[in-house]
């Protein structure tokens, strides 16, 4: 069934969806980048009146909580998968579906915030269910939107990421697999106990850390083997349209294995088009949807072109990309650039990386439940997830990378109804905002 949905037809759809935005946005989420980038220091401000700031966490918040989300272990192994199995062109089309998946995230983000709620407890609310339901008017999708990200969120990804973690600790350290599930529930716990507030708090200080550490490794081994780059680079470019030329350890992959994983991988890593994004940004204290959607633009260029791009570029000019699959593949490469603690930041970012994707995912878990049952669900959730944590970490997990590619790819399927439905609207409110902002900037080059 997981392959059913997640056929040609999906990444078409994607590739679609974003290609059809990045065009009615010109392209926003490249023009405007260097802006996007300057929200991060919270020197940018236009457009903001502090009395109509309302939300839960900061914009900045936001990201670092959706980052946490999907700067996980894919990042690592997802990477090395791609290449093993579509070859260095793969990283070419994960490039291109990164481009375009940063118009469909910018989106989501502005319907995140457009159609927010404000719940009993004062706390906000939003996501594909809110505008598929107040945007769109179909409730019963929203419903169905909702039951697929509830199960994503409270069985799969914490089973899988547990796992993988449990597997990884054992491997590295001989760790038994039952005291990491224990140690990690604990610790999930007592992060997500206290709501979303001090998951912002902790994303804020975690999620910058992992990604500093993740790409110092990165950039010391490209530089160390920077004289193999250009071929790299060729090996990207040819791969993707002429894989034959190649020869090598790639003999029988196609264009069409090119595309294949390196769109499927990419966007399972980044998750433009599943929707997870608006019910992070919907959170943020800001007043003016646009610029939320400018800050999730990032999520995707952050994951792919920069964390994902390094992976690729270590894993092919070391050579490491002929020598194994997964995680051992980029171990292998740091270990080439930095003996013995090349493989230490591998195995220390696996961690930390499916540790941030168990307490992220925890938020929109909450919020799709509640929408199905009501608050109410917010305190027995956080028990039920932990369990998962721990069963995840000493059993095999097959049947929940099945379940995760299923509900993945429905919840693609339904949510791109709201944003293709609603694209209209959150680009007028994108490019209103765009206007303002050259207007503000023009005055300021005059003064």
């Amino acid at each position: 069934m997981a392959n059913i949905v997640w056929g040609p037809q999906t990444i078409i759809l994607l590739l679609g969806t974003g290609l059809f935005l990045s065009f009615r946005l010109r392209f926003a989420q490249l023009r405007r980048l260097g802006f996007s980038f300057r929200m991060l220091t919270r020197r940018s401000r236009i457009g903001e009146t502090q009395k109509n700031k309302i939300g839960d966490v900061s914009p900045f918040q936001a990201l670092t909580i959706s980052l946490a989300t999907v700067v996980g272990n894919g990042n690592i192994a997802g990477v090395a998968t791609a290449i093993a199995m579509g070859g260095p062109g793969a990283v070419f089309w994960m490039w291109l579906s990164a481009t375009f998946g940063m118009a469909t995230k910018m989106i989501e983000a502005v319907l995140g915030q457009k159609f927010r709620e404000k719940l009993p407890d004062g706390s906000m609310a939003g996501g594909p269910m809110y505008y598929l339901r107040n945007g769109l008017g179909l409730a019963w999708l929203a419903g169905a939107y909702a039951l697929f990200m509830s199960c994503k969120a409270t069985i799969a990804t914490p089973l899988i990421q547990s796992n993988s973690i449990a597997v990884a600790m054992s491997s590295e350290f001989g760790i038994k697999p039952w005291m990491t599930g224990l140690g990690l529930a604990v610790f999930t716990w007592l992060v997500i106990v206290g709501g979303i507030k001090t998951l912002g708090k902790v994303t804020e200080i975690l999620s910058p850390l992992m990604v500093l550490l993740y790409v110092s490794g990165g950039i010391i081994t490209v530089i160390i083997f920077a004289s193999n780059l250009p071929q790299a680079l060729e090996m990207i470019f040819v791969g993707a349209f002429n894989p034959s030329a190649l020869g090598g350890g790639i003999v029988g992959v196609t264009i069409a294995n090119a595309m294949r994983y390196g769109m499927a991988r990419g966007n399972y890593s980044n998750e433009a088009g599943i929707g997870t994004a608006a019910v992070f940004h919907a959170a943020a204290k800001t007043s003016e949807p646009a610029r939320q959607g400018f800050l999730g633009s990032l999520d995707v260029f952050i994951d792919t072109m920069v964390i994902r791009t390094l992976t690729a570029l270590a894993i092919l000019t070391s050579g490491a990309w002929t020598q194994g699959t997964s995680t051992a593949m980029t171990a292998s490469a740091y270990n080439q650039a930095i003996p013995q603690i090349g493989g230490l930041i591998v195995a220390a970012s696996y961690f930390l990386f499916g540790y941030s994707s168990l307490i992220g995912v925890t938020y929109y878990g909450k919020i799709a439940l509640s929408h199905l049952l009501g608050p109410w669900i917010h305190k027995p959730y956080n028990w039920i997830y932990c369990i998962f944590i721990f069963v995840g970490a000493t059993i095999k997990v097959e049947l929940a990378w099945s379940v995760g590619d299923l509900v993945n790819g429905l919840m693609i399927l339904t949510n791109l109804i709201g944003v293709l439905g609603l694209s209209g609207l959150a680009v007028g409110i994108i490019r209103s905002y765009g206007r303002r902002l050259d207007s503000a900037e023009m005055d300021t080059s005059t003064q």
